[in-house]
């Protein structure tokens, strides 16, 4: 649809940042925090870029107020963070550290300070070691009735100023990559495994929600997706129908159970006659179906173009590119499904991410018209190789016209019919890439930590941090492209 005009952004759209607890914080030992499956999986050699860890990470934990009045300055209307549950419990369960509530009730007071709307996650992929070591952590229906006694206690300590809660993050990522392609912990490569720690946490989600109506009744929750809309390679009916595969199994399968409770069909039968699809109790589905969101979040970065993959030696799980070279990702596929491909119309980053603002207008319009949700866009930015210059000067008109054109793209969703909440950009700060190091920069704000050495951690504001002050004040209106005033 080419629309004559377009329809204005609403006058209460959250303009936000986001970041994760292990991303950010640091202060692994600190105050109490137990240790989570991240803190030790880092340390196994090999595992991330250079061995970086999470331990520092860009000092949140002791420099939130710091980073809170750079949001106020920039006009930011919603902060997105996660909380660490092993900072609130650093067994998984049972005692509570009081000191880790402490620590997020004021980082809560110091945003509604500035009239920052909170945006809570109440799992972003850091899980307690000891609930991994006593029952494999998410390999067991345990987790369930864990992560829901967690998630109540933040209810309860923080529902008086959160209204906007996510349950879990990325789901379709921590449970793929720590169970099938084991580059995320636990490191298992496993793929009936993979979808059971799937289902579990499909459980986990719909319990939490159901528990929020009771805690939060004026609140709103929701997980969020990571969602990579696929395109056929070609018009081939092949790679029509590949791309019709990889949609169902890599989106629906965990979409459809948020907001219907049950698993798409053909990817349920397929499964089954693999012998991968997940066990299920009684009374699992009657759980599944009383956890819809009220909202659907998108954490959207690319889309994927896909063609017929060959059943015999067709291509399986590539090599992911967490070098920032740019053309060393490798496709990757399922044979007799689908495999990737490349997409000669799209732009990548030098971490081979295809660059589709309009995938992103693609991906809204396609949950609007299969889940009738409001969407909140959790996340969506670029990572790249930042350069500090003369006078501590940082020039990423590259994020700023990325950014420009994803937000472009939003109104035109929005003039298509799209309900949207807010955009949180990934990310506020530079912070710690779980597997790319610190040399991936995401941040509107500039911290001088690196994966070698001894570094100060200041935070030095980039030309997007004026451009998107901008593009909030006037409330998505004035997006032409500015530098930083003294420049």
């Amino acid at each position: 649809m080419i629309h004559k005009a377009l329809k204005p952004f609403p006058a209460d759209f959250l303009w936000g940042a986001a970041s994760a607890a292990y991303q950010v914080e640091g202060a692994w030992n600190v105050d109490g925090k137990g240790k989570t499956n991240w803190d030790q999986f880092v340390r196994i050699p090999g595992k991330t870029f250079k061995g970086t860890t999470g331990d520092v990470a860009v000092d949140h934990y002791h420099r939130y107020k710091e980073d809170i009045r750079l949001m106020a300055e920039m006009g930011l209307k919603a902060y997105r963070f996660s909380v660490s549950w092993a900072r609130i419990f650093p067994n998984g369960r049972g005692e509570i550290n009081e000191k880790g509530i402490a620590f997020y009730d004021d980082l809560i007071n110091e945003l509604v300070k500035y009239r920052i709307e909170p945006i809570l996650t109440l799992y972003h992929w850091d899980l307690p070691q000891a609930l991994q070591d006593e029952y494999g952590g998410w390999e067991s229906r345990r987790i369930i009735r864990d992560f829901t006694d967690y998630s109540v206690e933040c209810f309860k300590r923080f529902g008086d100023r959160v209204k906007y809660w996510v349950s879990l993050n990325e789901q379709n990522i921590f449970t793929s990559h720590g169970y099938d392609e084991g580059s995320h912990p636990p490191g298992v490569k496993d793929t009936k495994l993979f979808y059971q720690v799937n289902h579990h946490a499909n459980l986990a989600n719909a319990s939490v929600i159901k528990a929020f109506r009771q805690y939060v009744p004026d609140g709103q929750i929701g997980p969020s997706f990571a969602y990579s809309p696929a395109y056929p390679a070609s018009s081939r009916p092949e790679d029509i129908l590949a791309a019709e595969n990889a949609e169902e199994l890599n989106n629906h399968w965990w979409m459809d159970v948020y907001t219907w409770g049950k698993y798409p069909k053909a990817a349920w039968n397929y499964l089954k006659e693999e012998g991968l699809a997940p066990e299920v109790e009684e009374g699992d589905f009657a759980l599944l179906r009383e956890g819809k969101p009220d909202f659907m979040g998108l954490n959207y970065y690319q889309t994927t173009t896909i063609e017929m993959n060959p059943l015999e030696d067709g291509v399986s799980a590539g090599e992911m590119n967490t070098t920032g070279i740019k053309g060393t990702a490798e496709d990757s596929g399922i044979p007799g499904l689908f495999k990737t491909a490349a997409n000669p119309h799209l732009e990548r980053t030098n971490w081979d991410w295809n660059i589709d603002p309009q995938g992103l207008r693609v991906a809204l319009r396609r949950i609007t018209n299969r889940y009738d949700l409001p969407i909140l866009i959790s996340e969506n930015g670029l990572g790249e190789f930042d350069q500090v210059e003369d006078e501590d000067k940082i020039h990423d008109e590259y994020r700023i016209e990325y950014l420009h054109a994803h937000i472009e793209a939003i109104q035109e969703a929005i003039s298509d019919g799209v309900e949207m909440l807010g955009y949180c950009v990934w990310s506020f700060t530079d912070l710690l890439s779980w597997l790319n190091g610190f040399q991936k920069r995401y941040g509107f704000v500039y911290v001088n930590q690196h994966e070698e050495g001894t570094h100060d951690l200041r935070r030095i504001k980039k030309d997007s941090f004026y451009w998107y002050k901008q593009v909030i004040e006037s409330n998505g209106i004035n997006r032409a492209e500015i530098i930083s005033p003294d420049r």
